[in-house]
């Protein structure tokens, strides 16, 4: 055959079929190609079968505001037609042990309950701590104890500047964080614990003011004396000698336990008077503004809603909110 010329294929190898590439070499001249081309094979998706579309229902505008102070039915009060529609609120939470039945089953348990006070300035700075173990109340402004009357911000306003809002309702929160409690002592602790949110009313007598009852706490041996002394109804030496005679005073403390009294009596009726002037003065120097606004201030008390899984309370709301505010005008 001349050199350079084409042999031309027989009829039999024209008829041959093509030879197929083992998987293992497909897969390495694919990645091979792959290599040079500078990327990665495409990898072909299963298409999944459509979904049914989910709904969501809308958020109502004030549904999130219980979670700011206590799980109860407040924010039902605040939409159109409620009580408290279109009015500056200030809202604090407590709880209040009560003897309920749920299931046929009597038990003593700490109900949520929610205070609003309607006003058009804060009712109170000051916070009260107070508690039978405490040998003296205390009234502090609330800033000692880190906390303070904190705009609540409904949905529809959240995406504002909070600072231009002009907030209709206000939580009593305390900043203090958990965490910082580890760090504290034992005292401080226990301030947290007997918090009471604390109101003064210029134009009622407060009733605590005119009491003739100091709590006594005297440091004896083996164990302290805890009992209550009306200085109008109690005659003291017959009060001290029935102690001893229930042991709960041994003879040889018997002055000093009188002494104690007695110093307890001055500072009862003292702190008495000081109330008396200290709302005198408050009256005088009062505009006629402020004292519109007293005159007119609201409490509303509000318990739990009634559901299948909660025992009722129904039976057991009552007005007392405590015994700086009092009661309240209205319970719902």
């Amino acid at each position: 055959m001349r050199k350079g010329a084409k042999r031309k294929a027989s009829k039999k190898e024209e008829q041959k079929p093509t030879e197929k590439i083992p998987n293992n070499d497909a897969r390495k001249s694919t990645e091979e190609k792959t290599s040079k081309a500078g990327g990665r094979p495409k990898r072909i998706k299963a298409s999944k079968p459509e979904s049914e579309p989910e709904f969501f229902p809308d958020k109502r505008n004030l549904e999130d505001l219980w979670k700011q102070v206590f799980p109860v039915g407040t924010e039902g009060a605040f939409e159109e037609g409620g009580e408290l529609y279109g009015k500056k609120v200030y809202l604090f939470g407590c709880t209040e042990p009560q003897l309920v039945f749920f299931k046929d089953e009597g038990k003593v348990t700490c109900i949520p309950v929610v205070v609003a006070v309607v006003s058009p300035f804060p009712p109170s700075d000051k916070i009260g701590i107070n508690s039978v173990q405490r040998e003296a109340e205390e009234i502090v402004p609330m800033k000692q104890m880190k906390m303070d009357w904190v705009p609540y911000i409904p949905l529809e306003n959240r995406d504002s500047q909070v600072e231009r809002l002009k907030s209709q309702i206000f939580i009593l929160s305390c900043t203090q964080r958990r965490a910082g409690l580890r760090h504290m002592k034992i005292e401080r602790v226990k301030k947290f614990e007997y918090c009471l949110p604390y109101f003064y009313h210029p134009f009622q007598e407060d009733e605590l003011e005119q009491s003739t009852i100091v709590q006594i706490i005297f440091p004896a041996e083996p164990k302290p004396v805890f009992c209550e002394f009306d200085w109008e109804l109690d005659e003291l030496e017959e009060f001290t000698v029935k102690l001893i005679e229930e042991e709960e005073l041994s003879e040889d403390q018997k002055n000093a336990f009188k002494d104690f009294v007695k110093e307890k009596v001055r500072e009862g009726k003292k702190a008495n008077r000081e109330a008396r002037e200290a709302r005198k003065k408050a009256l005088e120097e009062m505009n006629e503004e402020t004292k519109a606004a007293f005159l007119n201030m609201r409490f509303y008390k509000f318990y739990p809603v009634a559901t299948p899984d909660t025992p009722d309370v129904s039976n057991v709301k009552s007005p007392f909110i405590n015994r700086y505010y009092g009661k309240a005008h209205t319970v719902l």
